[in-house]
């Protein structure tokens, strides 16, 4: 059987494992420069509030409902994610760990559903994060039993889908839109055509499928058949760009202030780089105005540079960074966002070096797995580039931040006795 883990409500769990006094109080989660809901906890959901609303347009519901609310505090969900995942690991078969709250696993052999029960106790146990899991023939029913476990009370957070007549059952009146694979417009071409739920998404023919929803809707038909298509993979394959960007929580008006903004995102995707035994051989850097002031002038720009020898080194990345802000910073404008992307991803196993090639690779590479070490042991930039300042007024707005309980020494909770 594959089943799928799905942390409940993710954001919003994790801030309450610190704060019990929270259960059974709406929680939500604001997304960078506590702009808008990026997560809420049931009794948020009953007050009506919406996925992606503005919160300034909801201060008023917040303080009349006694609503608890945080700014996103990625350091915590990434370790409580991470503390998630290595409970799985021990009691699947298999795990594919499909985003920060989720993971697809498999169970082998007889009474999948007690084992899925077990590891749902051993998850809150251990973790204190609640979650929903759904058993099915394939991952697109696996999706639709998870979904039927967190909805009905009755399942107790585990629900299975096994035989004929249960896939039918479950995909009578579930909606196409909230298949999982399919966006807003397969969607409305879908129900344009009187396909509105998965059963006739099923009893459609599977030509006109392929023609109108291409290759993928006609796997997406198959699995909701009960035929695999995509099995867990527990080789989760390299990826082809990352990016760092952020909305500055002011704008920012000077070049060396983005100068550092940019070096620090430089930075963080380098060290991303390192984290997954890649390199990079471009890197892009681009800055943004703030398009909601209508009265001003706006100016967005980037640049993609192609690097000669792929590279993880945190001064090569910074170094292209800047030399793309060189060419399209304007001193007229105040800027509200910047980033970094890098991509043609390689291992760095199969770097080529180049001919010309000046840098002595192996001593930076000491220097970069040093500077990894350190910064690991006692903390997020400790060791860093001096253009990377310390300063940082470009930082995000976090007026709701709670603390970093698992990841900062200074944040662990006091027990007193």
């Amino acid at each position: 059987m594959i089943a799928i883990v799905d942390c409940n409500n993710f954001y919003a769990s994790c801030e309450r494992v610190f704060r019990p006094n929270l259960n059974g109080k709406p929680v939500v989660v604001l997304s960078n420069n506590d702009g808008c809901v990026i997560a809420r906890s049931n009794e948020a959901k009953a007050l009506g509030i919406k996925m992606g609303t503005p919160a300034f347009k909801n201060e008023k519901l917040f303080a009349i409902n006694g609503v608890n609310v945080f700014s996103c505090n990625f350091a915590l969900y990434g370790d409580m994610s991470r503390r998630v995942m290595d409970t799985i690991k021990p009691e699947a078969d298999e795990i594919e760990i499909y985003s920060i709250d989720e993971a697809f696993i498999t169970f082998k052999g007889p009474a999948s559903e007690e084992r899925a029960r077990a590891l749902r106790s051993r998850i809150l146990k251990w973790t204190g994060i609640p979650v929903s899991i759904g058993l099915a023939p394939t991952k697109t029913l696996a999706k639709v039993a998870v979904h039927v476990a967190k909805k009905s009370n009755s399942t107790r957070g585990v629900y299975t889908i096994d035989s004929p007549a249960e896939i039918s059952a479950a995909i009578q009146h579930f909606p196409v839109e909230d298949l999982w694979g399919i966006g807003y417009r397969s969607a409305s071409k879908l129900q344009s055509f009187g396909i509105s739920t998965a059963l006739q998404l099923t009893r459609a023919d599977s030509g006109w499928v392929r023609r109108n929803l291409s290759v993928t809707g006609l796997r997406l038909q198959k699995e909701l058949r009960g035929t695999i298509c995509s099995p867990v993979n527990e080789d989760v394959p390299r990826k082809q760009n990352l990016r760092t960007a952020r909305s500055f929580g002011q704008e920012v008006k000077t070049y060396d202030d983005l100068k550092e903004a940019l070096g620090t995102f430089a930075v963080n995707c380098a060290t991303k780089l390192r984290k997954e035994g890649s390199c990079c051989t471009t890197v892009t850097a681009f800055i943004h105005t703030n398009p909601f002031k209508r009265e001003a002038f706006q100016y967005n720009n980037s640049r993609t540079i192609k690097l000669e020898v792929p590279t993880s080194d945190n001064i090569e990345i910074v170094a292209a960074a800047i030399k793309i802000l060189d060419k399209i910073y304007r001193p007229m404008f105040s800027y509200k966002k910047a980033g970094v992307m890098v991509g043609g991803i390689v291992p760095d196993s199969q770097v080529q070096l180049g001919l010309f090639d000046a840098v002595d690779r192996s001593r930076r590479s000491d220097l970069m797995q040093s500077i990894d070490e350190i910064n690991s042991k006692f903390g997020r930039d400790k060791v860093r580039l001096a253009l990377q300042g310390f300063d940082r007024k470009w930082r995000l707005r976090q007026e709701r931040l709670s603390p970093c309980y698992t990841t900062r020494f200074t944040d662990f909770l006091t027990v007193k006795i």
